[in-house]
């Protein structure tokens, strides 16, 4: 039963940090299992069955939704070996990672914070999103209102394009978002002291089914713009 992240969570972090290497890594490996592994996968259990609540089909084994500690330095200037945070995220059970749309939740050694959004810039799901802004904007509307967006405790933020430009007559609500290139509603300014209590779980527990509706709307043009690539 998941009872807090223990203060020896943030002291490996720190440790890794400042000790970002194979050598120091192996002698700790230990407690990384105890005090990060663990406790990351309890988290994660705890929130399955709100996940699930949400869509059935939602990856909820903790070995495939938590971040490997070991980074894939392949592809960037900084080699260090290993992360110094974790996150975890939910997505339906067998989605390539690219573009999907994810439940996320990340943890430093200096602020925690949840959301929703997608994973990169998803350019057809944005594309159908905009259309369906146009054609109907009720319905975006009635999503917006369902999750309290925007709101001061989740932020919906992204990359926009400086030059595209709403149409006439969208509703402001609607205007804001059309320019995005990328989506995704965060939980920041988080109480860190939350971290250590169970009260943490209840938390994401309650964003994340808040904003389901709004889950639902980018699962649901994400298919569309799927199924019109495949025709």
């Amino acid at each position: 039963m998941f009872q807090g992240f223990p203060e020896e969570t943030i002291r490996f972090f720190l440790d890794i940090r400042f000790h970002n290497d194979s050598a120091f890594y192996h002698a700790h490996e230990k407690e990384y299992r105890e005090y990060v592994k663990k406790p990351f996968y309890s988290f994660i259990e705890s929130l399955s069955e709100t996940m699930l609540s949400i869509s059935p089909d939602m990856e909820v084994r903790p070995v495939k939704c938590l971040a490997r500690l070991r980074r894939d330095t392949r592809f960037t200037k900084d080699k260090s070996p290993y992360r110094d945070h974790l996150w975890l995220c939910f997505r339906k059970a067998a989605e390539e990672k690219d573009g999907s749309i994810n439940y996320w939740f990340e943890l430093t050694p200096e602020s925690v914070g949840w959301g929703l959004g997608f994973w990169g810039i998803n350019r057809p799901a944005m594309e159908m999103l905009r259309k369906r802004m146009v054609e109907k904007p009720d319905e975006v509307l009635s999503v917006l209102k369902k999750c309290r967006l925007p709101g001061k405790d989740l932020l919906v933020e992204g990359q926009r394009y400086q030059r595209m430009k709403p149409p006439d007559g969208l509703p402001l609500q609607l205007a804001m978002l059309y320019p995005m290139k990328e989506i995704y509603i965060t939980r920041e300014k988080v109480p860190f002291r939350t971290v250590y209590t169970p009260e943490i779980s209840e938390m994401v527990k309650k964003d994340f089914l808040r904003l389901k509706p709004m889950y639902k709307l980018l699962c649901s043009v994400a298919e569309e713009a799927r199924s019109q690539l495949d025709v």
